[in-house]
């Protein structure tokens, strides 16, 4: 069956290693020690291939780097999480300076948005229609730089509307897909392929064979980065 382009089918050994925005009712684990092997999502039936230009579009425009780079790295992210805004603001640019601009790793967001952030859904949408116009990260930037400011809203559409003039989308276009939901269904399909790969919190970086969850560091990651690399080219990274 076919999937979308960001492929969920791996297996993933779970560690907590950090603190994480969790569902509510629910407390991430603090240690450091390997949780249990997450079921495989290519056990469980795939998501369906979109077939809507847009949110095909949309698909590709969360992907970043070299696309001859043989590991992925998938990140579950939230954009109302404040560890999601955190590992944004501290580990992020080191992240993608030394991974993905370097041509060692590309690099896909998928969505895990969480019930009690109550604009998680509309600021996923809205950077997906971004995504839409190839604006994805340009608008994925701007969503975590404003996040003190949005969520304090009691709507935080005026500053979305904002970040769409300011990264250079058609904005009517952007609105119109915001408006109708078009993104909603892809949403909702990676939340539930990430939860099927074992995720329960965000941010969680899937890397390889191994999970990280939590605003990881860039020392925390460079281990698990650098054996997924090694493991898929052969030789060292």
């Amino acid at each position: 069956m076919p999937t979308y382009r960001v492929n969920l089918s791996v297996f993933v050994a779970a560690a907590m290693l950090s603190i994480a925005c969790s569902p509510a009712g629910s407390t991430p684990r603090a240690d450091a020690s390997p949780g249990p092997t997450a079921t495989s999502t290519a056990q469980k039936p795939a998501a369906p291939a979109p077939t809507d230009p847009m949110v095909i579009a949309a698909d590709h425009g969360r992907i970043m780097g070299d696309s001859t780079a043989k590991t992925w790295v998938i990140i579950a992210s939230d954009f109302q999480c404040p560890y999601c805004k955190q590992w944004h603001d501290d580990t992020y640019a080191a992240f993608i300076k030394e991974y993905v601009r370097a041509g060692k790793v590309k690099v896909a967001y998928v969505n895990f948005p969480l019930g009690q952030h109550p604009f998680a859904l509309i600021t996923a949408q809205a950077a997906m229609c971004a995504s839409a116009q190839n604006k994805f990260w340009q608008y994925h930037d701007a969503l975590f730089i404003t996040q003190s400011q949005w969520e304090s809203m009691q709507q935080p559409r005026p500053v979305l509307d904002s970040i769409a003039k300011s990264v250079g989308v058609d904005v009517t276009t952007w609105a119109k897909c915001v408006d109708s939901g078009t993104m909603l269904p892809m949403i909702q399909a990676d939340r539930e392929r990430l939860s099927q790969a074992g995720v329960q919190s965000t941010p969680s970086f899937l890397i390889g064979d191994q999970m990280l969850i939590g605003a990881q560091p860039i020392d925390s990651m460079r281990g698990a980065l650098n054996a997924a690399i090694k493991k898929n080219s052969g030789s060292a990274p």
